[in-house]
């Protein structure tokens, strides 16, 4: 089973019809150097955001989150994604339905509220719910994980922790999380949220 991405797209909305590369505001035509582009502008927007949080109101800061970190390189940075997603023969949740997914999301986003501060282990739970949930929607076109880790760090600091599932130091939190998100697993989730916070 193939693990790459499938869209359906046939207007290519989001890409160039010659190279596949995402259409951009920096007028990268080349998959590699976009990479490059891309992960500079977004670490220095992630940078701000450590410095300078958006307060999470619902499901839909994702699209300010989306919006900040991708705001230099494309046009619908912050913009619900307008085609159906796949991965390894898998399909993301159908775009039919995103209203009913982000109320949802919204439900379980109250529960964690009502979590206890101290109860490490129901708030890692409540988080890893959460994080399934989003990874299942994947509301955009591209920039999922890094918007959806962005969201569970900002969720997880109204509680007074600390969660980076992508550290620099450390490739097996990734690789753990990458594994969790994959195959829906939240109480894999759920551990590996509770070890690192």
């Amino acid at each position: 089973m193939s693990n790459q991405y499938h869209y359906i797209d046939p207007d290519y909305t989001y890409t160039d019809p010659k190279t596949g590369v995402l259409r951009n505001l920096a007028n990268v035509t080349d998959f590699n150097t976009l990479l490059l582009v891309e992960s500079g502008t977004v670490t220095k927007r992630i940078a701000e955001l450590q410095a300078t949080p958006i307060k999470i109101k619902n499901a839909s800061t994702l699209l300010d989150i989306h919006k900040h970190l991708f705001q230099d390189i494309y046009s619908w940075a912050g913009n619900i994604r307008t085609v159906e997603i796949s991965k390894g023969g898998k399909p993301f949740f159908p775009l039919s339905h995103f209203r009913n997914a982000f109320m949802h999301i919204d439900v379980l986003i109250t529960e964690y509220r009502k979590t206890d501060k101290k109860d490490k282990p129901q708030l890692a739970h409540k988080l890893a719910e959460i994080l399934d949930n989003i990874n299942y929607l994947h509301p955009f076109r591209d920039g999922n994980g890094r918007t959806q880790r962005e969201f569970l760090r900002l969720l997880a600091t109204e509680k007074g922790l600390s969660l980076n599932l992508n550290p620099p130091d450390n490739a097996d939190i990734y690789e753990r999380y990458m594994s969790g998100t994959i195959t829906g697993d939240v109480e894999q989730l759920a551990g590996l949220i509770l070890e690192i916070v």
